[in-house]
């Protein structure tokens, strides 16, 4: 059996997919049987940011420079998928060759532009509903990341349902608890305070980063900061903006993005995370910040729930006084801190890349 895995999208231009793809492939790698092999589609113009098994006896590399966003790719990917037999090609991305030739599965994360209109043009509106229900018609199966996810499908897209799976994620094995020093290390490289309360994630809308800055004004502690890490949108410039109105500037702190290499220390330096997300379709950040051992405030919507379980405090993501609340609540209370802690510790086992590769090559399996 050939299972060929689409790893044209674990570039930087696709940060979330690159980290599923690389997690997936390494995990997959040690979970094939006897007769199975794991080919991936790479273009090594745009090598990947995150690692990829190497070459052996049963992973291998097929070489090929068309892009997911060319027209070429719906002649091009079939004409390799038949050149070397595949079994089975899984696209994580909706962007795919709709006609592949081989029994297909697909990966969908969630359905941002469908559920927020207004922060997309029309055109890029059109544009995904339609490559959306192209790849969803075209594939054989389809894994959803969260049963949010799953739902959300099933609400705007006609699919049976025994045609779509929920397979979660899982955080990189490189999130655990980090010593001190590394956490010491991290704090004096991004001239961070003792005490700061983290929010890892892009800027965009749906991440209710405006809320967020907003609920900041009622922390009256002197002692403790808000730091807001991660890439960074030029397209919304208001969140920065709000927190100078707002005259944040001494106790809201805007880092960028950080090192890949750096996150478990900022997770596990910080007091604690907050992640009052409209939106997730599984909320990645949650999980990893769980498995460094750190307390989690998030939102009660989509799939968050289902990532953090009973190990986090839940805020409704549109109510300013109720995300206040929640902060100041663990704020004020460090020995709920501690047992949030070891709850995150304990919810964060639950999501292994081993089970979901596991999970994944079932559902190959199942679709030959």
């Amino acid at each position: 059996m050939r299972y060929f895995l689409d790893a044209r999208t674990a570039t930087e231009h696709f940060p979330g997919i690159g980290r599923y793809v690389s997690n997936l492939a390494r995990a997959m790698t040690a979970e094939l049987q006897t007769g199975e092999e794991l080919w991936l589609l790479v273009d090594e113009a745009r090598p990947s940011a995150w690692p990829l098994p190497p070459e052996g006896e049963r992973v291998h590399r097929v070489v090929t420079a068309v892009s997911p966003f060319s027209l070429a790719q719906q002649w091009q990917i079939p004409r390799l998928l038949r050149q070397h037999q595949a079994s089975v090609y899984h696209s994580p991305y909706y962007l795919m060759p709709y006609r592949s030739g081989a029994p297909t599965v697909l990966t969908l994360y969630d359905l941002i532009p469908q559920l927020f209109p207004a922060y997309f043009s029309a055109q890029r509106r059109l544009l995904a509903h339609l490559t959306t229900w192209l790849a969803l018609r075209r594939a054989d199966q389809v894994i959803a990341i969260s049963q949010a996810t799953r739902q959300d499908v099933q609400a705007h897209y006609a699919i049976r349902p025994q045609k779509i799976t929920v397979i979660p994620l899982a955080p990189d094995p490189l999130f655990t608890p980090q010593p001190a020093a590394k956490v010491q290390r991290v704090r004096q490289q991004y001239a961070l305070p003792e005490t700061y309360v983290l929010y890892l994630g892009i800027n965009r809308p749906h991440k209710n980063l405006l809320r967020l800055v907003e609920a900041w004004t009622a922390v009256t502690t002197n002692s403790a900061t808000l730091v807001i890490a991660g890439a960074w949108d030029s397209r919304y410039p208001e969140i920065k903006e709000r927190a100078h109105a707002l005259g944040l500037d001494e106790t809201v702190r805007f880092i960028g993005p950080a090192a890949d290499a750096d996150l478990p220390a900022l997770y596990s330096g910080a007091h604690f995370f907050v992640f009052p997300s409209l939106y997730e379709g599984f909320g990645l950040p949650v999980v990893e910040a769980m498995a460094c051992g750190t307390a989690v405030i998030t939102s009660h919507t989509s799939s968050l729930p289902e990532v953090a379980g009973e190990a986090a405090l839940y805020v409704n993501p549109q109510d300013t006084v109720d995300i206040a609340r929640q902060i100041i609540h663990l704020l004020d209370n460090p020995s709920l801190i501690a047992d949030y802690q070891q709850k995150s510790l304990a919810q964060a086992q639950k999501f292994t890349w081993r089970s979901t590769a596991v999970a994944t090559l079932n559902l190959y399996r199942q679709t030959i």
